[in-house]
């Protein structure tokens, strides 16, 4: 069943009936054990996985080829891969690792995740998207707070790039079928990826991304575009229209950080 059309009551996006490529840059146990957990939820052929670095052009190019031959199509593109602040600097403490003081390989490795990942999958994905007149990109992003975090500029660049980029999208991809939006926490989640010292060490849990993520990757966002969402403001116990609104951060013309 094509993710497209997700039935919004389960949990995740597998027993809902999407049938998902998931991508690691390794062969990893962490990959292998969301191949083991989506078998044992629903039966084999729900979900592939693919070992790729997505700071490659063909690398992003063969994942699209890859998703198509094994489901016909590609619907929904979750933009969330990305590297923290942990490959500049160790910050479980107080101290910031400043721009200038920044290993050059250590950032032109976050930002050749971040963003151009991001671009890359965004572009292999596009054209058949296009075509088919139908689909759904999701880019995960993060606080504004944390995009002006001091020491984070990498990082938080990085993030603004994903959010300034989006919203282009949606405008060249108007009146294609294709709609492109921002889904964030909302604040830090369990990841295991730290882009900052944190107060109290409290963070969200990962669970909080799944009934929003399922939303807009169903046909019941459709001609919501160049939107921005807060999944710990997403509230199951309110009607779709108030659980839209109250999770939804309204746009401005043009990106403003300063």
């Amino acid at each position: 069943m094509p993710a497209s059309r997700l039935f919004l009551a389960k949990h995740t996006v597998v027993e809902a009936g999407a049938r998902v490529a998931v991508v690691g840059l390794h062969d990893s146990p962490q990959l292998a054990k969301t191949v083991q957990d989506a078998k044992a939820i629903v039966g084999d052929g729900c979900l592939i996985p693919i070992v790729a670095d997505l700071r490659r052009d063909a690398d992003c190019q063969r994942i699209a080829a890859e998703t198509i031959k094994a489901f016909g199509t590609i619907d929904v593109l979750f933009n969330n891969a990305g590297l923290g602040l942990q490959v500049i600097a160790d910050y479980s403490g107080k101290e910031r690792t400043m721009f200038w003081e920044t290993d050059v390989e250590a950032w032109n490795a976050l930002v050749d995740t971040n963003v151009h990942g991001v671009f890359l999958m965004a572009r292999a994905v596009a054209p058949t998207m296009i075509t088919q007149k139908f689909g759904k990109i999701i880019n995960v992003s993060t606080n504004r707070h944390t995009m002006l975090r001091l020491g984070g500029s990498s990082y938080g660049g990085a993030k603004a790039f994903v959010e300034t980029a989006s919203r282009v999208w949606a405008k060249e991809l108007e009146g294609s079928g294709v709609t492109v939006n921002v889904l964030l926490p909302g604040g830090p989640i369990d990841t295991g990826i730290r882009t900052g010292p944190l107060m109290n060490d409290k963070f969200w849990p990962v669970s909080i991304m799944r009934a929003p993520t399922l939303w807009l990757a169903s046909n019941q966002s459709n001609g919501h575009t160049a939107q921005r969402f807060l999944a710990r403001l997403w509230d199951e116990k309110l009607p779709l229209a108030e659980r839209i609104t109250a999770a939804r951060e309204d746009g401005i013309d043009k990106p403003m950080l300063m």
